[in-house]
């Protein structure tokens, strides 16, 4: 209780700061603690969501990067992020804050490895896209009844095992045949993959990891939109 008291004698720009430490460390009370201060001194959800979650989310992605922090700790600093953004999404909603985009992302058809596409998931809802995780086991009917609803512009595919990982180029002809395809961006991620796989089954970008993930799909997003 104490520390929520003494948010309110905090200058704006330290509780800004606070939950950027908040978030790496993995303090999910803290950082909604602190996200609703914010948002009674006036600053918009939208503020609130650029200038400290996903900023401080910026600083996560690039350590997991980097090796200096691990995916326990990263999925730590994922939840907080949540728990923040679970303040945040329904008054965004009201304001029809902007997104980056949309992205539907799933684990395919025949495998159940969901860590680290949940991974993604969760650093690119930091990062500020809308995120439809479709789960685990995924076929390409699900995929394409998901592309339809939701009109992303971002489509992500997991696969951990070398057995599954030809079920993406299944998907891929299968958004080709509905017409889907041109209108999409499509990372493909797990830990058999690699570019040359990624090219040969005509997906746009082979994403290493999360934090690599998120820098890609920014830089897709622009490009496509020329910005």
């Amino acid at each position: 209780m104490s520390e929520e008291l003494d948010l309110t004698k905090l200058p704006t720009e330290e509780i800004v700061l606070q939950i950027k430490d908040d978030l790496y460390d993995g303090l999910a009370a803290e950082v909604v603690a602190a996200v609703k201060e914010l948002l009674r001194r006036g600053l918009t959800p939208y503020e609130v969501l650029t200038g400290s979650l996903v900023a401080g989310m910026d600083v996560v992605g690039a350590d997991f990067r980097d090796g200096i922090l691990f995916v326990p700790e990263v999925l730590m600093a994922a939840k907080s992020m949540k728990a923040g953004m679970e303040i945040l999404r329904p008054l965004l909603v009201e304001t029809g804050a902007p997104q980056i985009g949309t992205l539907v992302i799933g684990t395919v058809k025949g495998d159940i490895h969901d860590i680290g596409k949940n991974l993604v998931a969760m650093m690119m809802e930091g990062a500020g896209f809308k995120v439809v995780n479709l789960g685990i086991n995924v076929d390409a009917e699900k995929f394409i009844g998901a592309v339809k609803e939701h009109k992303p512009t971002l489509f992500g595919m997991s696969a951990l095992l070398t057995t599954t990982m030809p079920y993406m180029g299944v998907v891929i002809k299968a958004l080709k045949e509905a017409g889907l395809r041109d209108d999409l961006i499509v990372l493909v991620g797990g830990a058999p993959l690699n570019a040359a796989f990624a090219e040969e089954i005509e997906a746009d970008a082979y994403c290493r990891d999360a934090a690599i993930a998120v820098e890609t799909a920014k830089k897709l997003v622009a490009l496509k939109r020329g910005v």
